[in-house]
């Protein structure tokens, strides 16, 4: 979310964006958003089939709805976006998403806006600046992931690249899968397209990066758009 290492331990299979734990040695170890409207747990069963009028995920909780409603599934480009969300998949793993929403604006404070240039010249001062910082989650290896990733960023524009161009080419030809799903457990935890995005992030020095969290970061960043049938942003 630089060359580096990716950390091992167990993969989680993400649903919809949603995480379910999986025997998978390839990621870091995350954790689910809510799997209720309106308390955010770490349980790793998929959404219920949601109703008509309910959305994927969210209902009940106006800071989760708001960014089902106008974020998730939303086209994102800039790589300085990109940037802010491949790092707080890193800092999400082990914790509920809603988590990182409520601590999103201590963390864009913490780390300048996710500036690819400022946050790769952060040094070991910044890292212990950032673990004394209570607003964000003080865990060194996803901070120093977080630097890492800036790092790459700045490599990847050395090389007359961008992360925006990187990742949008393995967006799949078609955003919406049709028939759309009625249930996350119809939705791939990964694809060929989201392999081949971690496979090239990691080479290209991003930590805390695998073919799970890559469709998350698909789904999340509008590359795909796995709303449900029954979700209401679909009708809107």
């Amino acid at each position: 979310m630089s060359a580096v290492h990716s950390p091992g331990g167990p993969d989680h299979e993400r649903v919809g964006g949603l995480r379910q734990t999986r025997a998978v040695p390839d990621e870091p170890t995350p954790s689910a958003p809510p799997t209720t409207p309106t308390t955010p747990t770490t349980a790793t069963t998929v959404p219920a089939v949601p109703t008509t009028t309910g959305r994927c995920f969210g209902d009940g909780n106006p800071l989760y709805a708001e960014y089902h409603d106008t974020e998730w599934g939303v086209p994102v480009r800039g790589d300085t976006e990109l940037l802010e969300r491949f790092c707080l998949e890193a800092f999400q793993s082990g914790l509920a998403w809603i988590t990182i929403l409520r601590k999103r604006p201590a963390f864009r404070t913490a780390f300048a806006g996710f500036d690819p240039a400022v946050v790769a010249a952060f040094d070991d001062d910044d890292v212990e600046r950032l673990l004394g910082d209570a607003g964000i989650v003080r865990n060194r290896a996803k901070i120093e992931a977080s630097i890492a990733n800036a790092r790459a960023v700045l490599a990847l524009w050395e090389d007359g690249r961008t992360l925006t161009d990187l990742v949008w080419s393995h967006a799949p030809e078609h955003r919406v899968r049709t028939p759309r799903a009625v249930t996350f457990a119809e939705v791939p935890a990964t694809t060929p397209e989201s392999a081949a995005l971690a496979k090239e992030l990691k080479r290209s020095g991003f930590r805390f990066i695998g073919p799970t969290t890559a469709y998350a970061a698909m789904q999340a960043c509008g590359l795909v758009d796995d709303h449900l049938a029954g979700c209401p942003t679909v009708s809107a």
